[in-house]
């Protein structure tokens, strides 16, 4: 990359992406200041404190395919701290738990007759191959699992295991989407984690700025943003004034357009997307549940749809013995889950995992924390490619770096950081204002 101008920089968000094209940004020579809104920096990357340790509030793991990710984490020499292990998938339907990663476990599958086991077997070795040279943006996903795996399939299993995470406009969203997340996850797969966790990864990120004579700013929230004479002006708590040459804002594009000024929130690209957030429930045990990594849970009398149990993969140790596992739930931040008070979703949910797991016992709930988070998925209409915005909003400095960039990528810490490093070449690479 080329060296930038040493004109000021303002990363707008703490996340991944943030830290990541901050990092960037000061190893090409420019004067960045990162201002985070929170007290802590990685956004759904953040942690608590759970007696003496550090604990992420949301679940996250590496891929072998993650190469932007890891790529940034050779840089931070934090490589080789990936400690990797295989993890298996399970599947829990109608209240029956059953394992979900080989041929014989399909074929045990009863929830599907024999035939759909087969087809399903047989499409899904299939799958990636068959997606080749179509047009998959412009194909709902519905239209094209339905007409792979047959109506059954979709309707008792795929439905509602894939309505997970989107709700009820699955169905519409770009088949693509799917198909890009299959080429990253697998049920039988290896999966990696940090030693020190993601907290460690943030660390180095924040030093790593610093390192370069970048500043980075806790408790900063952006209250408005505007463009004057081709510089950025932004207005935070208190009314304290930044001006930038450049700013990359990593806020999504529902709060971006709110703190914008009437010409600048003209400028922006008219995408409008709506926004899955995400209830997660941590459940801290004295005893195991099934040991696999991943549990989609399908019509069993509990409003999380998806187990995520971290001993599999990062062990016990890190969580004083204990076995963390994190149930999750995909949801409009104005549904009424999400503005539940948190002690009633601890403790309802606390009720269903053990009616769904009847051999832990309440003893053995030795602590249950909830977090949420409002905006996690973007939920993508058909033929996005084409309507998915430029990182550059033209005739400004300012720069989009967002969930709404990433697709067809998954939503990840991979294509978080590969945005990041796309942004930060682009600003590299043009030291002065965007003609517009």
């Amino acid at each position: 990359m080329r060296p930038a101008d040493g004109g000021h920089v303002v990363v707008v968000g703490g996340g991944i992406c943030g830290l990541a094209a901050a990092h960037r940004l000061v190893r090409t020579g420019a004067r960045v200041t990162l201002l985070e809104g929170s007290d802590q920096l990685g956004g759904l990357g953040t942690f608590f404190a759970w007696r003496d340790r550090w604990v992420e509030r949301f679940y996250h793991c590496v891929m072998p395919t993650d190469d932007h990710l890891l790529d940034l984490l050779d840089e931070l020499g934090l490589r080789d701290s990936v400690t990797w292990r295989p993890t298996r998938m399970g599947m829990v339907v109608d209240g029956r738990a059953f394992p979900f990663n080989t041929a014989r476990d399909l074929l045990g599958f009863t929830p599907l007759g024999v035939l759909d086991r087969l087809r399903f077997g047989a499409v899904s070795v299939l799958l990636r191959r068959l997606g080749r040279g179509k047009d998959l943006d412009g194909t709902r996903t519905e239209d094209w699992l339905r007409g792979l795996y047959g109506d059954r399939v979709w309707e008792l299993l795929l439905a509602p295991l894939f309505g997970a995470k989107f709700g009820a406009r699955f169905g519409d969203v770009p088949a693509l989407y799917l198909w890009q997340r299959l080429g990253r996850e697998g049920a039988v797969s290896v999966r990696g984690y940090p030693e020190g966790g993601y907290r460690a990864v943030i660390d180095a990120l924040r030093a790593s700025i610093e390192a370069g004579g970048g500043v980075v700013r806790l408790g900063a929230p952006v209250r408005r943003m505007g463009v004057t004479d081709g510089r950025v002006r932004i207005v935070l708590d208190g009314g304290e004034s930044v001006t930038a040459d450049h700013v990359v804002s990593t806020l999504p594009l529902p709060s971006l357009r709110q703190l914008a000024d009437e010409d600048l929130a003209a400028r922006l690209p008219d995408v409008r997307l709506p926004y899955q957030g995400v209830v997660n429930a941590l459940f801290f045990l004295r005893r195991p549940l099934s040991g696999h990594y991943w549990t989609p849970v399908v019509r069993s009398g509990t409003e999380f749809d998806g187990l995520i149990q971290m001993t599999p993969l990062a062990g016990v140790e890190r969580y004083d013995g204990r076995h963390l596992v994190y149930a999750m739930r995909y949801t409009d931040r104005e549904s009424a889950l999400f503005q539940e008070d948190d002690a009633a979703i601890a403790a309802r949910w606390t009720s269903q995992l053990l009616a769904l797991h009847p051999s832990v016992c309440r003893e053995d709930v030795e602590d249950v924390r909830v977090f949420k988070a409002p905006f996690v998925e973007p939920v993508y209409p058909l033929g996005y490619l084409a309507q998915r915005p430029p990182v550059v909003v033209a005739g400004t400095p300012l720069l989009l770096a967002t969930t709404a960039h990433v697709y067809p990528d998954v939503t990840s810490w991979n294509s978080s950081a590969g945005l990041a490093r796309r942004v930060a070449e682009k600003l590299a690479g043009a030291p002065q204002p965007v003609p517009g």
